[in-house]
């Protein structure tokens, strides 16, 4: 919110990003997207707009409760899952130590997840194709959130079970293989993060997803994972398609 307030505010004006939760400081704090919710969907309202610097402490950490911090794993994970399966096989290894707060193993997870993101906002800032991989699980996760009115699940949450039918749905429709999706859904898991949907109907699903901002007139650019560590964005016509695979109900 601060920086699209920096963004608009005399046509722009400096500012700097001091995150203070982990999910802020391995995704939201580097890249310069900015923005506010709306009733109708996440981050509608909004601006690409850069940090003059970001200051990571983490020692800012050490004031989040158990679920605040554990909700950040979710976007590093994300990193691991399309762009480094090393990284992903570190946080497998150490997911007790990530839980515990290690310092040494929490210093290599949130600069690594800063590198790859920075990685690719470099070669696409503005989001005109590459970037657009940084939004597996967002989809149905930003769905989830919509639905929820942005109140029971922190965004974390709500991104974990966006990339568990993520997981599922690259599985069923884009030629991962079932050990792919275990190892994916099995970490979530072991890092206590969520994956099941809440309850809502398809058509409220559908029409949340409908209103994200990675629908245009040919249709919706989904990220699926190839296995673990690669990934392809491709469109679907028929987000019902989507649905039919997470077995929402009617």
């Amino acid at each position: 919110m601060a920086g699209y307030a920096a963004a608009t505010y005399l046509r722009g004006i400096p500012f700097v990003q001091v995150p203070t939760t982990l999910l802020a400081q391995v995704d939201s704090s580097v890249g310069g997207k900015t923005g506010i919710n709306h009733h109708k969907g996440k981050n509608l309202i909004g601006a690409f707009y850069q940090p003059k610097f970001v200051l990571i402490d983490l020692a800012l950490l050490d004031s989040l409760s158990d679920r605040e911090y554990i909700s950040g794993f979710a976007e590093m994970l994300k990193y691991g899952v399309v762009l480094d399966g090393k990284f992903f096989d570190f946080m497998h290894a150490n997911a007790e130590k990530l839980l515990h707060r290690d310092k040494d193993c929490l210093q290599f997870a949130v600069k690594t997840s800063c590198m790859l993101k920075a990685s690719i906002v470099e070669r696409d800032e503005r989001e005109g194709g590459l970037r657009a991989v940084l939004n597996y699980g967002h989809t149905i996760g930003h769905a989830v959130e919509t639905l929820t009115d942005y109140r029971q699940f922190l965004h974390g949450e709500a991104v974990s079970i966006g990339m568990a039918q993520a997981a599922r749905i690259s599985e069923a429709m884009g030629g991962a293989s079932t050990a792919c999706t275990e190892r994916i859904l099995s970490l979530l898991t072991k890092l206590h993060l969520p994956t099941d949907l809440p309850a809502f109907k398809a058509d409220d699903y559908l029409a949340a997803i409908l209103h994200d901002k990675k629908v245009k007139d040919d249709g919706l650019s989904f990220v699926f994972n190839k296995d673990i560590g690669n990934f392809y964005i491709d469109k679907v016509k028929d987000v019902s398609r989507l649905l039919k695979v997470c077995e929402i109900g009617d």
